[in-house]
């Protein structure tokens, strides 16, 4: 069991479970107003810490440098919401409601704690209500033996603002096939017909005068020209991919806080003078 000396040890240090999990940091501890005994302690959890879960602080062992509890993670987490009044006390209906959560008979604990040298569940007549010890360590409860303290503490709510990571949307690459006229200038060549008339000369007489006299003749040529052949093939121009990069932009973001402000109400005395 954690001992009233040991409680500086455990706030504001990690809280584990028995699979060794982390469950959060411990903010609180809760003392029993009558026998002054270590009841419960708050657990920070979620998203900066922004939410405190109740476990039961009896069983809890101290392991190096953090607290070990015998609940698991989860469940934890899922403990019942409660409030805590004005002076740092559990009334008895919210701590009934943790007990059954956690499986603790209220009225078996009850009998444990008072029987002649019970180190169970102690509770006076007020049963449930605890003190609480802040991260400091001080203990704001009543009824164990600590003198109470004149002064008030202030406190307020600080703002944390972080990111979370969402999906905005997905890219894709798709090939598909689009077919484009081309046009591309290509020289053709052709052949066309030309008369050609040669005198007789010495060189030639011999061809001119070797047919006959008189006749009828035909001489035919062939005509060749080019026409333009058009063939494709595939190769490769380029290669596509997808990349992201990170762009930082800020954002304003805008939330509420409370904080408690400190008046002094000072009387005047018959005279009209304030009391001293």
């Amino acid at each position: 069991m954690i001992t009233q000396e040991q409680i500086p040890a455990v706030l504001e240090h990690p809280v584990y479970d028995a699979e060794g999990s982390k469950i959060g940091d411990a903010n609180h501890v809760f003392f029993d107003d009558a026998t002054g005994r270590p009841e419960w302690v708050s657990i920070k959890t979620g998203f900066f810490g922004t939410n405190e879960s109740f476990v039961p602080i009896r069983e809890a062992v101290i392991v190096e440098e953090h607290l070990e509890v015998p609940y698991a993670k989860g469940m934890v987490k899922d403990a019942p919401n409660v409030d805590v009044d004005s002076g740092g006390h559990l009334s008895e209906s919210e701590e009934v409601r943790l007990y059954e959560y956690y499986g603790i008979a209220w009225d078996d604990a009850w009998q444990q704690a008072n029987q002649p040298g019970g180190e169970g569940w102690a509770h006076s007549g007020t049963a449930g209500t605890a003190g609480a010890a802040g991260a400091m360590g001080t203990d704001t409860g009543t009824g164990t033996g600590t003198p109470e303290d004149e002064a008030m503490t202030r406190s307020e709510e600080h703002m944390h603002v972080g990111a979370e990571r969402y999906e905005t949307g997905r890219a894709r690459l798709r090939k598909y096939v689009v077919t484009e006229e081309v046009q591309q200038t290509v020289p053709l060549r052709h052949e066309e017909v030309r008369v050609v008339r040669e005198p007789i000369t010495d060189a030639n007489v011999g061809d001119a005068m070797s047919g006959a006299e008189i006749s009828e003749a035909e001489h035919e040529v062939t005509l060749h020209a080019e026409r333009p052949v058009v063939e494709t093939e595939t190769v490769p121009v380029e290669r596509v991919r997808l990349s992201t990069e990170e762009v930082t932009e800020e954002e304003t973001v805008t939330g509420q806080v409370r904080k408690e402000r400190i008046a002094a109400d000072i009387e005047d005395d018959e005279e009209g003078r304030p009391r001293r």
